[in-house]
């Protein structure tokens, strides 16, 4: 075998280990994605589609010039060669080369191909399961809060209900989620102008016993001072007396 043609067995060898290696089914699509993203990687292909290209002009090259040695070769059936029997044996082992390169260059180029094709595939399906577990996630976190906003329109709708307000059932007909929302609102509003106005009236309550509070304190100091006069005017008119 010709130099060229032992780099271009030694270059199929390898492809079929890394075919191999690529569909060893133990390793995730994840890890090769990562693997690809490496730097060193990321190096490789960063002159990849050029040396991609050369190596495919180089085998499709190879396999035009077996496929023409088979061609050259087959011509025992044309030529008469029974009165040289060494000649056949030799046009034969060339026609057995022809045909061996023909096969070498011929996978070579189809696995190459393939290995291209299985590396997009994996970083496409890397890729595709990152976005599946983002979609289930937020599914996920769509139904929890759609979980909890229903959970607190319940409360809210109890809370209605114990307060005397008509509030009306989710499956009844003829009301809308909107028109029911709309409805749940306004009473919420209503509720919060009443509390509003509850609340400053307890402020205004508790000014008014705050006043009455330091008035009632005014009129017994004013009480204890009287109170303290009268003692003395008494006092003085025991001693007129006297």
């Amino acid at each position: 075998m010709s130099l060229q043609w032992t780099a271009v067995a030694t270059f199929l060898y390898a492809e079929v280990f890394l075919v191999l290696l690529l569909c060893i089914p133990f390793i995730s699509p994840k890890r090769w994605n990562k693997i690809f993203k490496s730097s060193v990687i990321k190096a490789i292909a960063f002159y990849g589609n050029t040396a991609f290209m050369v190596i495919i002009a180089i085998l499709v090259f190879l396999l035009i010039d077996a496929f023409r040695e088979v061609r050259k070769y087959s011509v025992t059936d044309k030529v008469d060669l029974s009165n040289n029997p060494t000649a056949i044996e030799h046009i034969h082992m060339k026609l057995f080369r022809a045909q061996r390169n023909e096969y070498i260059a011929g996978f070579a180029l189809l696995l190459c191909l393939l290995l291209r094709r299985l590396a997009t595939l994996l970083s496409q399906q890397a890729t595709l399961m990152a976005s599946n577990e983002a979609c289930k996630k937020q599914a996920e976190g769509a139904n929890q809060a759609a979980k909890m906003y229903m959970d607190e329109n319940e409360l809210l709708q109890e809370k209605l209900r114990e307060a005397g307000i008509e509030v009306p059932e989710a499956g009844k007909k003829g009301v809308g989620p909107q028109e029911e929302n709309k409805n749940l609102k306004e009473e919420v509003k209503t509720l919060k102008d009443e509390l509003e106005a509850t609340k400053k009236a307890l402020q205004k309550s508790d000014s008014d016993v705050r006043a009455m509070k330091k008035q009632a304190e005014n009129l017994t100091v004013e009480y204890d001072r009287l109170l303290e006069e009268h003692s003395k005017l008494l006092a003085t008119g025991d001693k007129k007396s006297d």
